[in-house]
């Protein structure tokens, strides 16, 4: 019968349909009535939270000098806005057009950014959420630059044509004032000055407007009398213009690195013409051409000389010389190298007043991938230390992993440790962008966010309220010895191919165990120690994971072949089948395979280990037989059981890091029982060959893993976004067509098949699968076995726990795990569309993911013990028994047993997520050890060497108590133990495949979250797997974000939106609820700082600056209306709306009460100047009276 699935369309509709159809399975209605879901559809809602890191592909800046606060565009139309520390704030133009020029309405809240689609916008930055409150496209004219000058609502725009229009801020509406090109330069000019570069107004005459054209012609433009004063000629193009406080002088920047100073009245020759780092001739002649100088300003001081700042102008033969600043104040001229190319630079002043004196203080300097403040004040120009955190993308970002509500003393111990890692010689002043307040956030429970990094680096986030902080910074390639020369790097095989890149990590935050693996198949395990050590031996442990045909199924169809390897049965016992003596050094000779030896040596010299995380062991995994270890695709560790498990497309191995000793190394089919129905058989397409003795191999182990290293991995070394068209720039058109696990090509006619084709991709990229396609020699090999796709395969496996050994060379501690020959695949990758081909049948079972657990590992038992679950890339989970001796001394001196138990349910698509949860469906989480310092006293030691306590320990007999989660890319399950029966079903996505899936916490209750390669996000409730929210939130764009989204739980997630920027989102309702009150505030009320006095002599002489009257000059009674088809207004989603109610909060409250105090303090004046005028009145009459009585007093009447 037909099972129509309507969940889409009501909660309780389909709360039914997946009762019903788990109603089939024996004891379903019994646990659906024990369990009482809570989460419901409105507890659940998706937003943007809050972006870190450093914008990317930044292309321009804006400074507010009275609310210090700090904008960056960028060239997909991205704004960010920087305050103090942890004030932040994202924006986006919808057009995505660059940004190409930022100006703040200083001190009104507000700020003009100019695109490259020719549009301006105007943002309110009044509000939380900053929102566009008009817009202006124009339709003719591009736009070049843009001024608008200190407490004005003029916006002066310049164009590609010449001409400069004048804009109205307020309304955002054209005045019909235009300077035309041709009316500002000489009438006997032919040829176009260029577009307009500079616009600035003279800073003691608001009526002079200076306007720099490219070819190198400057005008003084009279506003009022609508003509050129001055013009000033010079024959280099210009690139900049800067003035002198007093106006009387103003110095340009040109394109062969020269610097020109001019006297405003004296147009015919400049006044100074300087190469600053130009070669100054002893004949006299002109100094030789330098690189142009991009930009300069010019500011004064009071107590000393001027600073003139200026980005680039080095000398030609300066190459690879990294970009520089140059700062000359008087005499001597300082060149600071910058780490990357200069975008632009601003001078932080004293005053936002031109015409007064600038009083520099620092210089912010934003570079291409960081931003950078100078100190002007202090001797040497050291640099400031950045609050924000712009380091993400310091190395590129590999892997990355969210913890949400983690124990409280995480983050101080990770920020103790952290502290010490700084770098000294910092500014010791406080950080100039000090605007905005902090948000009021609700929030209280820590977070901490974890990267790794393709250098080996892995950093440790503090990520409370929606703020971030980096904590501590762990550096695995310490472990490893470094070549110090190319022929060093030669004979050691390696390359420069990012070795040490990490590609998955698992943390225990109760027990601060980590353990990493890296894209050189080697995992290292680390222990959290607050105090420093030496480590002498570096414990390292050498495992061989190998697979192998028969005889008999070789894939080349031709009759000239080459022997096999050995089968495990020709070796009776373990120590007949040992590697060579030397196991540090393999087999690397010029008449045979490598052997045995891993991609990285393991440093020999002592290690120093500073408090933090120090190394506990470190794993490998060797080349067998001339072919390079199989990257590690899943990793777990597990602080109360002492063991770590990792698997790849081999099989699995697990390693007991407490007695270093291999446990288990066994291929992905020994799992499967041999009664198992799900049993598989193991397929392997590539067949290990024998090279002949006439051509000799030397292969580089790390040039062997190079192509083996994710394709996604690799293109983070690239700055460049990819996206759906282009999501590999290095391929060709024909090779973005051609399946990743095919050989020959297929023309991409439709969108579907290049989104197809992406979803491919995106998929290999989440499961660091391998690509078959970049080597011509695979591919060959590959062409020669398609034919034979049908064929059995078989593995064999000789576990190696028996034949560790350990053996002692060096400094280095190694153990070697037996020949576990099994034959080696270099092409696993799978497709993930509907349509398998021949190679996709071919792939082999890889393992995807791992849980330990406390479980029931048989249908049979009724008390829980230590479990592994174990879930591959074909759907199947697997369980495996652990047997634990017991705690103390017995644990370091007894095996642990392990032993499969079979299959226990299969799904649809790879493995993503396991869980537990009780009987009352709340989750149970792996158990662990509390953390200690591995470097205490044995007292402190056994104080907190408690095993936490486990999941309830026994069962009734025929009694369910556990419910297994199990989420695949395709379905997700939900199995009774130990009974093994499903009880839930869903199928989460038919056309699409889940690239990220975790069980989380959320209001008090847990569910699944996925997000699906369609952009889709979603959640489950538990255990019935109702859909509770089912949102199209991201558009499929690039694998990064596939490769490094993930969830948390209270409602968290994130992913690295950009090479430099995490975007942090959240699907709860709560806290979208409460986002505006966590959010930090951009605007505070400040007073604007007083004008400069005029002083007397310049009142008096009017040598003062000089103002205008711009509303009667450009508004439309003086200068009529502009063209309608010259620009188009366009109302923005703010609206007026948004300013009046920022306006009536609190903020208009203030303005509105200090209006108020003015106008009383106003009166009170008033009123004491006329009661001075009555007194001086008074005093004038009465001495009138003294004075009429002194005349008359002794005179008589006759006389008068």
């Amino acid at each position: 019968m037909k099972k129509f699935n309507i969940r889409k369309v009501l909660d309780g509709l389909t709360a039914a349909s997946s009762s019903s159809s788990a109603t089939a399975q024996p004891g379903t209605p019994r646990e659906n009535d024990v369990i009482q879901e809570t989460l419901q559809s409105e507890h659940f809602q998706l937003c943007k939270t809050v972006r870190h890191g450093f914008p990317y592909q930044p292309s321009s800046m804006a400074f507010d000098p009275v609310q210090k606060i700090l904008a960056v565009g960028t060239q997909n139309g991205a704004l960010r806005l920087f305050g103090r520390a942890g004030v932040e704030c994202y924006c986006q133009h919808e057009s995505g057009a660059a940004v190409i020029q930022l100006q703040f309405l200083i001190n009104e809240g507000a700020l003009v950014s100019a695109l490259a689609d020719d549009s301006i916008h105007l943002w309110n930055l009044r509000q939380k959420i900053p929102a566009i409150l008009h817009s202006l496209k124009f339709n003719r004219e591009r736009i070049t630059y843009c001024h608008l000058p200190f407490q004005s609502k003029w916006l002066y725009i310049g164009t590609e044509r010449g001409n400069i229009h004048i804009v109205n801020v307020e309304s955002f509406t054209l005045s019909g004032y235009v300077i035309m090109w041709n009316k500002a330069i000489e009438l006997s000019t032919k040829t176009h000055p260029g577009p307009v570069v500079h616009i600035s107004d003279n800073p003691m005459d608001e009526g002079k407007l200076l306007i720099g054209f490219e070819c190198g012609v400057v005008v003084l433009w009279d506003l009022k009398c609508k003509k050129a004063d001055y013009r000033y000629n010079y024959d280099e193009a210009i690139h900049s213009v800067a003035w002198h406080h007093e106006g009387k002088q103003f110095v340009c920047s040109h394109s062969d690195g020269t610097l020109t100073t001019w006297n405003i009245r004296a147009q015919a020759k400049s006044a100074q013409i300087i190469t600053p780092h130009g070669k100054q001739p002893k004949d006299g002649k002109k100094p030789e051409p330098c690189k142009p100088i991009l930009k300069v300003e010019y500011k004064t001081t009071r107590a000393g000389d001027p600073f003139m700042i200026l980005s680039g102008g080095l000398s030609y033969d300066t190459v690879g010389r990294r970009a520089c600043l140059t700062v000359m104040h008087g005499k001597s001229t300082a060149v600071l190298e910058m780490d990357y190319p200069i975008v632009d630079f601003l001078t932080l002043c004293e005053t936002p007043y031109p015409n007064d004196f600038q009083e520099p203080y620092a210089v912010v300097v934003l570079l291409e991938k960081d931003l950078v403040v100078i100190d002007l004040g202090q001797i040497g120009y050291p640099i400031f230390e950045n609050p924000y955190p712009l380091t993400i993308h310091e190395s590129p970002v590999t892997c990355c992993e969210y913890f949400v509500d983690c124990p409280a003393e995480l983050i101080p111990a990770l920020y103790s440790v952290g502290s010490r890692q700084k770098r000294q010689g910092y500014s010791k002043k406080e950080w100039p962008i000090s605007g905005g307040n902090w948000g009021q956030g609700t929030q209280s429970y820590p977070e901490i966010i974890i990267t790794g990094h393709a250098d080996g680096s892995i950093k440790f986030w503090d990520a409370s309220a929606l703020m971030l902080q980096v904590l501590y910074k762990l550096k695995t390639a310490k472990v490893f010895e470094r070549a110090r020369s190319k022929e060093e790097k030669a004979n050691t095989d390696i390359v420069e191919e990012d070795p040490f890149a990490i590609q998955t990590l698992s943390w225990c935050p109760e027990s601060r165990m980590l353990c990493v693996a890296g894209v050189s198949a080697h995992v290292i395990i680390y222990r959290f120690s607050k105090q420093e050590i030496t480590t002498e031996v570096v414990q390292l442990l050498e495992v061989r994971m190998q697979c192998e045909f028969s005889d008999g199924d070789s894939p080349d169809p031709g009759g000239d072949q080459t022997p096999t390897l050995p089968t495990p049965g020709a070796s009776s016992s373990p120590q007949e089948s040992e590697p060579p003596t030397q196991p540090s050094t393999g087999s690397n000779s010029s008449d045979g395979p490598r052997d045995n030896k891993p991609c990285l040596q393991v440093r020999s010299s002592p290690l120093k280990q500073s408090p933090g995380y120090q190394v506990e062991l470190v794993i490998q995994l060797v080349w067998v037989s001339g072919e390079p270890p199989q990257p590690i695709t899943s990793l777990a560790i597990n602080s109360s059981y002492g063991l770590v498990v990792f698997g790849n497309s081999n099989g699995l191995a697990v390693v007991d890091y407490l007695q270093k000793t291999l446990l288990l190394n066994m291929g992905t089919s020994e799992l499967y029982s041999p009664s198992d129905p799900y049993q598989r058989q193991p397929r392997s397409p590539r067949k290990t060959r024998q090279p002949s003795g006439d051509n000799p191999t030397k292969t580089s182990c790390m040039s062997r893993l190079s192509y083996l290293y994710s394709e996604s991995v690799k293109k983070l070394r690239s700055s460049h976004l990819t996206t759906l068209d282009s999501n590999d720039g290095s391929n060709t058109s024909e090779d973005r067509c051609k399946s990743p696990t095919s050989g020959s090509t297929s023309p991409c006619n439709s969108d579907d098949e290049r989104k197809q084709k992406f979803i491919e991709k995106a998929k290999m990229s989440r499961k660091i699968s391998l690509s078959s396609e970049q080597k011509p020699d695979l591919e060959e090999k590959f062409q020669r076995w398609r034919s034979l796709a049908n064929k059995k395969r078989f593995c064999y496996m000789n576990e190696g726990k028996a034949a560790a050994r350990m053996t002692q060379k060096g400094a280095v501690c190694r153990t070697k795990s037996g020949p576990n020959y099994y034959a080696k695949d270099n092409a696993f990758t799978r497709s993930r569309s509907s349509s398998v081909t021949s190679i996709d049948r071919e792939s082999r079972e890889a393992i995807s993911s791992f849980h330990f657990c406390e479980s029931f590992p048989r249908k049979t038992d009724s008390v829980v013990s230590p479990c592994l679950l174990v879930g591959t890339t074909q759907g199947t989970v697997m369980m495996v028994a652990l047997s634990l001796p017991p705690p103390g001394d017995h644990r370091l001196q007894q095996p642990v047993g392990i032993s499969s138990c079979g299959t226990l349910v299969t799904l649809k698509g790879g493995i993503l997520t396991m869980a537990l949860l009780d009987a009352t469906g709340t989750l149970l989480p792996p158990s662990y050890e509390p953390w200690y310092d591995p470097n205490a006293s044995d007292e402190e030691k056994e104080k907190s060497r408690r095993r936490r306590p486990a999941s309830p320990p026994s069962t009734q007999e025929g009694q369910d108590s556990q419910f297994a989660v199990l989420c695949s890319e395709k379905q997700a399950k939900v199995v009774a133990m130990p009974s093994q029966t499903r009880i839930y079903k869903h199928n989460i996505t038919e056309s699409s495949f889940v690239l990220r899936a975790d069980v989380v916490q959320m209001a008090g209750a847990y569910c699944i979250a996925c997000f699906c390669a369609n952009g889709h996000i979603m959640t489950l409730s538990l255990p019935s797997l109702r859909p509770l929210l089912d949102v199209n939130y991201l558009p499929l764009t690039d694998m990064r974000i596939a490769r490094t989204f993930c969830f948390s739980n209270l409602g968290q997630a994130l992913y690295l939106t950009s090479p430099t920027e995490i975007q942090r989102i959240t699907y709860s309702q709560e806290t979208c609820d409460n986002r505006q009150e966590m959010l930090s505030e951009l605007f505070t009320p400040v007073e604007t700082p007083e004008a400069p006095n005029k002083g007397f002599f310049k009142g008096l002489f009017g040598g003062g600056a000089q103002s205008l009257d711009r509303e009667d000059l450009f508004g439309e009674t003086g200068a009529g209306k502009a063209s309608r088809s010259l620009a188009q207004h366009i109302p923005g989603p703010g609206g007026m709306e948004g300013m009046k109610g920022a306006a009536s909060g609190i903020v208009g409250d203030l303005a509105r009460a200090r209006i108020a105090l003015d106008e009383r303090g106003q009166k009170l004046g008033e009123l004491e100047d006329r009661t001075a005028a009555m007194m001086s009145s008074a005093d004038s009459f009465s001495k009138h009276a003294h004075d009429m009585m002194l005349k008359y007093k002794d005179k008589k009447w006759y006389q008068l």
